[in-house]
């Protein structure tokens, strides 16, 4: 009984620390920014585009529907719910695409700005004999002078 009692503490301790881990609370703010972001896309497309494309092609996709068989309780096929749910895929994709190639473009712009900073310099001058040494020595290679640590 005991050793079930430590199975559960361990399987506990593990799931506490399973939680707490960075990544899994950065994923759960993306599950729920990206819950968020999928009602504006919906909106977007339910309330803007698909009137816009029901002027054209001169209906509504949310009522296209087929029945299949007679009578009251024949099943109904909402394709035109189908066709929303796929324009709705294709402009959450495109945003995403806009919005992850943007991101990549200003890291890229950022990373060029860290290249162009120049490194510190690896070297000095032997203040003796003016050749170029390493930076960490204490005695020059050329002309044996001790160097003073604050040069």
């Amino acid at each position: 009984m005991s050793r079930n009692k430590e199975n559960k503490k361990g399987f506990i301790a593990e799931f506490k620390k399973f939680i707490m881990r960075g990544n899994v609370l950065d994923m759960a703010v993306g599950v729920i920014v990206g819950g968020a972001f999928t009602s504006i896309v919906t909106s977007l497309n339910q309330d803007i585009l698909t009137p816009i494309l029901g002027i054209f092609g001169g209906t509504d996709f949310g009522y296209l529907t087929v029945t299949l068989g007679t009578g009251e309780n024949a099943p109904v096929l909402n394709y035109g719910n189908f066709i929303t749910a796929v324009i709705n895929f294709l402009i959450t994709a495109l945003v995403i695409f806009c919005l992850v190639k943007g991101i990549n473009a200003i890291g890229g712009r950022m990373k060029k700005r860290e290249e162009e900073k120049p490194a510190a310099p690896a070297t000095k001058k032997c203040p003796y004999c003016l050749s170029e040494i390493p930076k960490e020595a204490t005695r020059c290679a050329h002309c044996t002078s001790h160097l003073d640590e604050e040069e």
